[in-house]
């Protein structure tokens, strides 16, 4: 089975962000914000909007199923307040829910957080509680910056972030570190934006002891850890000046990587420079780049391409492919189990 731990609802039908731009529009008091009953998708629209689009490349690319959240640069934590989040967070939840009970078989969710600048963190446990309880989410997206390219909040070692980690404990789920849309003009969103995220996230687990508070604490950095395997000796020679244990024993334990590296040397020094345990297949497809590589005349995001081309044996493609996603999504194992997969 090949589980692609990386996507997000991004073609979804059209209603959602006519509806979404309405709740943005409200935010000045003109008008009254909508209401979520007045959105209406049908599990047509859905099933359209699916099989002519993620599932049609999945069954084209050898794909199984995807762990499926809501598109991350609609997230837009920045806008509005908890309310404008939260009533946002419950309808896109909703929609992947709807999404993986049409293709139980083929996708899975995993739960946006209402996150708000400057609002405390336990005001997203309802939403991650009725995600995983009734939903059945088997991970959440945790954004390290809902300002939108401001860096507002405290790093994800701070005593801020340990209500949403207590929770993950619980439920014994991982947060993919994902941020959103971009509102610094200095930072392009999927190109810089979402990189710099994955690298600042990966530091700020490194200066800390985080680890030795939530010992089964699990994040997955995407994008191939940002820049983390392009500069693992740098890491590893700060963690040593900093006097920290070596970062097998201190981080990777606890993080792990995604395969959205859209070239062959990408993930060839991935694969290379961290342990294969460490390294999940995803695609992220479909989401920021899309086009056909003229190099190669496949599209840039077709990553299984990359892992049956780099050298590795059988055993490691199962850890990439599969093996890794069962041990680092528990929830998803066991549902893989209960369908008799």
């Amino acid at each position: 089975m090949i589980i692609d731990i990386h996507g997000h609802y991004t073609t979804a039908p059209p209603a959602l962000e006519a509806w979404r731009k309405r709740q943005i529009a409200s935010l000045d008091g003109a008008t009254a914000a909508p209401s979520a009953s007045e959105l209406s998708i049908s599990d047509d629209e859905l099933r359209e909007s699916i099989e002519t689009n993620q599932l049609k490349k999945m069954r084209e690319r050898g794909l199984d199923l995807t762990i499926f959240s809501p598109r991350a640069s609609f997230m837009a934590h920045h806008i509005g307040n908890f309310d404008t989040s939260a009533t946002w967070a419950a309808i896109c939840n909703e929609l992947c829910h709807r999404v993986a009970q049409l293709y139980p078989e083929h996708f899975i969710g995993a739960a946006m957080l209402p996150q708000s600048p400057g609002v405390d963190i336990r005001t997203c446990i309802a939403e991650l509680e009725k995600c995983v309880r009734e939903y059945g989410f088997v991970a959440i997206n945790l954004n390290p910056d809902p300002s939108g390219g401001h860096w507002t909040s405290p790093p994800l070692s701070d005593r801020y972030w340990y209500p949403i980690y207590e929770k993950m404990v619980e439920y014994d789920i991982p947060a993919m570190v994902h941020v959103s849309t971009s509102c610094n003009a200095c930072f392009h969103t999927t190109g810089a934006h979402y990189l710099n995220a994955d690298t600042t996230a990966f530091m700020q687990c490194l200066t800390s002891d985080l680890f030795k508070d939530f010992p089964t604490l699990r994040f997955v950095i995407p994008h191939g850890g940002g820049a983390v395997p392009y500069h693992w000796g740098r890491f590893r020679g700060l963690a040593q000046e900093m006097k920290k244990p070596d970062l097998q024993e201190h981080l990777l334990k606890n993080i792990f990587f995604d395969t959205c590296v859209y070239h062959q040397p990408g993930i060839n020094l991935l694969t290379e420079v961290m342990p294969v345990e460490n390294v999940l297949f995803a695609s992220e497809m479909i989401g920021a780049v899309r086009g056909i590589d003229p190099l190669t005349g496949f599209a840039f995001d077709d990553t299984k391409r990359y892992i049956e081309a780099a050298k590795l044996s059988a055993d490691d493609r199962y850890k990439i492919y599969e093996g890794n996603a069962r041990r680092v999504y528990p929830r998803l194992n066991t549902t893989l189990a209960a369908q008799g997969r």
